[in-house]
């Protein structure tokens, strides 16, 4: 039976991962909503990178959006930042985004030893459930966090994620407080997570930078059925590809003929 684990923070993940092949990142205000959302308009891949300075190597790229966001804001000299509203429309269409984050593209690195690496949001849940539902692969669903500290959205999706895996047919189990922790801390939501959230510190952070809008958006399940994953160092959506199940069982197999091989 695959296990379905929870990681609070990436500063936590060597503590976690052992064994899984999946590892699913999560950064719901607004990173990995915001990659949902490119993909959904077009984008036809998305590079994820750590600080501000490693977007100028694509700078002379002009089929390239360079995006960069810290604490909320977009940095100065950047149009884009990581909201999901800068990427709705036609001007993405057929475009690489070049993004950092402040915890979302952190999250990513970390997330670089698992042998997949896959992108969620509410945006994108059921999708993400389905395709985690046929796999039948132990997965770990690692949350971004605020600057290696819990947070409570990307808890709560982990939540939503974990309680579909377990209860609607997929044939998963948990083995440890934190994915308990997570679906309690769901099912307390009722399903009304934008008020669950009231006095959380991101939505409160969010709420100082008049981004309310961006908030409500990053908590609307199925906006997409994209699935986007980690390619080398590109993020893809499978969808658009060969369709994600092929590629995580090549993905796997591959792994285990490197492992043979040492």
């Amino acid at each position: 039976m695959p296990i379905v684990k929870v990681c609070f923070t990436p500063a936590l993940y060597h503590l976690y991962a052992s064994s899984e092949t999946i590892t699913v990142v999560v950064d719901i205000l607004r990173a990995t909503s915001a990659i949902c959302t490119a993909f959904e308009h077009g984008v036809e891949q998305v590079i994820p990178v750590a600080e501000v300075e490693d977007t100028y190597y694509y700078k002379a790229d002009e089929n390239c959006i360079l995006a960069a966001e810290r604490g909320g804001r977009v940095v100065e000299g950047f149009q884009f930042g990581n909201s999901p509203r800068d990427y709705m429309g036609p001007h993405v269409k057929g475009k690489t985004l070049v993004i950092t984050t402040t915890n979302g593209t952190q999250a990513i690195e970390a997330a670089a030893q698992s042998d997949v690496v896959l992108i969620g949001s509410f945006l994108n849940i059921s999708a993400l459930a389905e395709a985690l539902g046929r796999l039948q692969m132990d997965t770990m669903i690692l949350c971004a966090g605020w600057k290696n500290r819990f947070n409570l959205e990307d808890t709560l999706f982990a939540g939503a994620l974990t309680a579909r895996l377990l209860e609607q047919g997929f044939s998963y189990a948990v083995d440890s407080d934190a994915a308990i922790a997570s679906v309690t801390l769901f099912k307390a939501s009722e399903g009304r997570f934008y008020e669950f959230l009231e006095g959380s510190s991101h939505r409160n952070r969010l709420a100082s930078l008049n981004l309310e809008e961006d908030v409500r958006f990053c908590l609307t399940p199925d906006y997409t059925r994209c699935i986007p994953y980690m390619d080398g160092h590109i993020i893809r959506d499978g969808n658009k590809t060969r369709g994600i199940e092929h590629i995580v069982k090549e993905k796997i197999s591959m792994a285990v003929l490197k492992d043979s091989d040492r």
